[in-house]
């Protein structure tokens, strides 16, 4: 149901602003950041918002990263407009003054993230990561996992030697034994997991929601809301199409991501899907895990979230 409402209140919030000719004569160019994974990697194989936003005189840039991080910092850049990652890079792009803003979330998927450790590991509990090397791609959704999942044993971050890594060297240093632990998300866990029979240490379950979030730069929301109801509104109806669809969307991302289908599937169980506007509770969520990383010492300064989140009536 929630799914439903939100896409009428946004039909209700475009409406107005779709029908109206686009702002300047010349051609404008939406650049979107995409994983190699989730829903925007399938709006973008599906051409659907192309053709949404064609008459509006918009063309759309498709543009691959390895992380959230790197997406967001390009974002800060101004090298994209759109974008999406997981829960942590936010917080860390919004300590570094990146001036983004939430647009829209997924429900939570703990389980597709995980502390990978090798299938003969002598590690079998939180507490023995105590003075081992652990793989992780800085700044991630996984970045809070891991410092939930040491908290949980009585650690702290200084009590392991963290690698930071994108996920394809990472899994390198993971298969070569050059790290004793890896922190990673799907589909390169479901990947992980097929490949070496790696074992899961620990899944975000009752550590961290892992929730997938929609991300625009503050310029975009300001001088285009049109194009950001537009974006929206495509992404709650692909998002509906791939929860009932997975073994179609497998073979959809299957050449993409060259991932089996199988693999695909086990991650796209996983997946959080109803994509909601940002509301009160997930914003909440949100100031944990800034609040957390700022004790830590993982981050500058205090931040608040509800400074970065979007009012589509505004």
């Amino acid at each position: 149901m929630r799914l439903f409402r939100l896409a009428a209140v946004l039909v209700g919030l475009a409406a107005s602003a779709l029908q109206a000719p686009a702002h300047a004569a010349d051609p404008v160019k939406l650049r979107i950041g995409v994983q190699k994974y989730g829903t925007l990697v399938i709006l973008a194989q599906q051409h659907t918002l192309e053709e949404r936003l064609k008459p509006l005189g918009v063309t759309v840039e498709w543009s691959e990263f390895p992380g959230g991080p790197q997406l967001l910092e390009a974002l800060s850049a101004g090298a994209i407009d759109f974008g999406t990652t997981g829960d942590a890079p936010p917080i860390f792009a919004q300590a570094a003054r990146n001036a983004l803003v939430y647009v829209a979330v997924e429900p939570p998927a703990p389980t597709g993230e995980a502390i990978l450790v090798p299938k003969d590991s002598p590690i079998h509990t939180l507490a023995d990561l105590k003075g081992k090397k652990v793989a992780l791609n800085k700044g991630s959704n996984v970045h809070f996992l891991l410092v939930q999942a040491l908290a949980k044993a009585g650690l702290t971050p200084k009590d392991i030697s963290p690698v930071y890594l994108a996920p394809a060297d990472a899994r390198a240093a993971f298969e070569r034994g050059n790290v004793d632990a890896w922190v990673i998300w799907d589909p390169f866990l479901a990947a992980a997991q097929a490949a070496t029979e790696a074992r899961v240490l620990a899944d975000g379950t009752g550590l961290a929601t892992n929730r997938q979030f929609y991300l625009a730069s503050r310029q975009l929301t300001q001088t285009r809301p049109d194009l950001i109801q537009a974006i929206t509104q495509e992404i709650v109806k692909t998002d509906a199409w791939a929860q009932d669809h997975q073994h179609d969307v497998a073979e959809l991302l299957s050449p993409k991501t060259g991932l089996p289908v199988p693999v695909l599937e086990k991650s796209l169980a996983r997946l959080g899907y109803g994509v909601t506007p940002i509301d009160e509770p997930v914003l909440q969520s949100q100031q944990q895990i800034a609040d957390t990383f700022f004790q830590l010492g993982l981050i500058p300064k205090p931040i608040a979230v509800h400074d970065a989140a979007w009012n589509a009536r505004s």
